[in-house]
């Protein structure tokens, strides 16, 4: 769950308050069809955090926005009387061409002033899905999500301390299966923009940082060498190693193996020579619509 408070001023956002909780919202919905109550006990804390911190900086318009998945969970009267309790205004669930266009406007505002080519693909990695968005200049072309993400994967597959090869023999064979479907042609992109607490956070270990660095990380260039070492690496560790890693929040270390395979099976079927590392995402593109 992620919050972004800032001034909107001549189309540009200048960020006032960037923070992020992990809260495991998918936990178990895979096969329960259910937010798990403590999942929604976490999800009710980090709000109660994030309206004190939108209260105290005094903020004019409030937009809370969930994608499609929190409508097909059978208690999300129980989520929805939660959100707006807190935050005074009812959570938006937004279709999936809208998901698509406020990620791609959020992630890829910036890239024309560092001379990156497109078409891009942007590939948003969360903990239940991935959401792919292909688009240029003029906005997205194809977008699709796939029931594919961190938590949803960790949770299907693995059981081991650390994994096995079996486990990610699994997670590889149910990730390439799904982008041999993917209805986006991914190979037409010149270049892959990764955004999402899964993409930065293997951003952040390919880089080696001693601690998580927002600075080093936006629009850092993972070449395929960076990403491959950086994926071996945390599908292979175990989880006491993963967590004596500072750049590595605590509540990814169980998941950030299955995520940092789904992108590394990505790249590997594009034509591209590296990953663009964006901070920037779809709470960039849904700020600059209230403008």
């Amino acid at each position: 769950m992620r919050l972004l408070i800032a001034d909107l001023v001549d189309g540009s956002l200048d960020e006032v308050d960037r923070r992020m909780t992990i809260v495991r919202l998918g936990q178990g919905v895979d096969s329960t069809g259910a937010f798990a109550p403590e999942a929604l006990e976490r999800v009710f804390k980090a709000s109660d955090d994030f309206a004190a911190a939108i209260r105290a900086a005094g903020v004019s318009r409030t937009r809370f926005v969930a994608t499609s998945a929190a409508r097909d969970v059978s208690n999300r009267d129980q989520f929805f009387t939660g959100i707006a309790l807190r935050f005074g205004v009812e959570p938006e669930i937004i279709s999936g061409a809208e998901e698509a266009e406020l990620t791609f406007t959020g992630a890829t505002a910036g890239l024309a002033a560092l001379h990156v080519p497109g078409p891009y693909l942007v590939a948003d990695i969360g903990g239940g899905s991935t959401e792919l968005v292909l688009g240029d200049v003029d906005g997205v072309i194809a977008a699709q999500s796939l029931d594919m993400g961190s938590v949803r994967m960790t949770e299907r597959h693995i059981t081991s301390d650390p994994t096995t090869p079996d486990e990610l023999a699994a997670i590889t064979k149910d990730v390439d299966a799904l982008l041999d479907r993917c209805a986006v042609p991914i190979r037409e992109a010149r270049a892959l923009i990764g955004v999402a607490g899964t993409v930065t956070s293997v951003a952040a270990v390919a880089l080696r940082l001693p601690e998580y660095d927002r600075t080093a990380v936006h629009h850092a260039r993972l070449t395929q060498a960076e990403l491959r070492a950086a994926t071996t690496w945390l599908t292979n560790s175990t989880r006491a190693e993963r967590s004596a890693v500072p750049s590595i929040h605590p509540g990814r270390v169980d998941v950030i193996g299955a995520g940092a395979l789904i992108l590394q099976r990505l790249f590997d079927r594009m034509t591209v020579n590296d990953v663009i590392v964006s901070e920037h995402d779809i709470l960039d593109g849904v700020a600059l619509s209230l403008g």
